[in-house]
């Protein structure tokens, strides 16, 4: 797995010394080794390399990765280029439509959020192919959660956006009254119907952003031609 640098390695480098991490690094390597695994290990981390810790203004938070061949690429939600666009990720389009105006792309490829600070991390980093959850309970979530927790105490505002029942179950770690917090069903076929749809989440983000002086987020993805 590439490693985390910069900010991030600095803020939990702590966890990398601990027992429950030393056990999940080598059962992923053992499940890279002897399965298939999503996303690449390379990709693993993706959602820390592409969003520095000083420039997080928003964080998304997801489950586990895409678990179809060449689906997953280490951000919540995304998927590469060339990948048809995921159930989840066309009703988040949709909403994006509904709640800002902006044109629904040909592709689900969400590196450009990223680049503006928005950390899309699922909870769980890895997946067996074909088998969604498959590595749930082996560490992750306690390193993912001490992410959150570093984020929580960053003395500046972010906004969380929790969508569905695991992602609300973070709300616990965050007190920081700096810090929104928005709220609603998962943007999956199963419940988007819920009360996604209509939750106008990006024009809330951006506006929290804005009254705090911090830059607002360019949600329109690109049509690749």
């Amino acid at each position: 797995m590439a490693a985390i640098s910069g900010a991030w390695l600095e803020a939990l480098k702590g966890e990398f010394k601990k027992p429950y991490y030393k056990k999940l690094f080598e059962t992923v390597n053992q499940e890279y080794r002897t399965r298939q695994i999503f996303p690449p290990a390379d990709d693993v981390f993706n959602a820390f390399h592409l969003t520095p810790l000083n420039e997080v203004k928003v964080v998304i938070l997801g489950q586990d990765p895409y678990h179809n061949v060449g689906q997953a690429h280490g951000l919540c939600f995304s998927v590469k280029p060339e990948v048809d666009i995921p159930p989840s990720l066309v009703n988040i389009y949709q909403e994006l439509h509904d709640d800002l105006g902006c044109e629904i792309p040909n592709h689900g490829y969400l590196v450009k959020w990223a680049k503006q600070g928005v950390l899309m991390l699922n909870t769980v980093l890895t997946v067996r192919a074909h088998q969604a959850n498959s590595h749930r309970g082996i560490g992750w979530e306690e390193f993912t959660d001490a992410a959150i927790r570093v984020l929580n105490e960053q003395d500046r505002p972010i906004v969380f956006i929790l969508w569905g029942r695991p992602a609300q179950t973070k709300k616990a770690m965050l007190n920081n009254p700096k810090h929104l917090i928005l709220e609603a069903p998962h943007p999956s076929p199963l419940s988007a119907y819920r009360g996604f749809f209509g939750s106008r989440p990006f024009s809330q983000t951006n506006a929290f952003l804005k009254a705090n002086g911090v830059e607002p987020v360019d949600w329109q993805i690109d049509k690749i031609e």
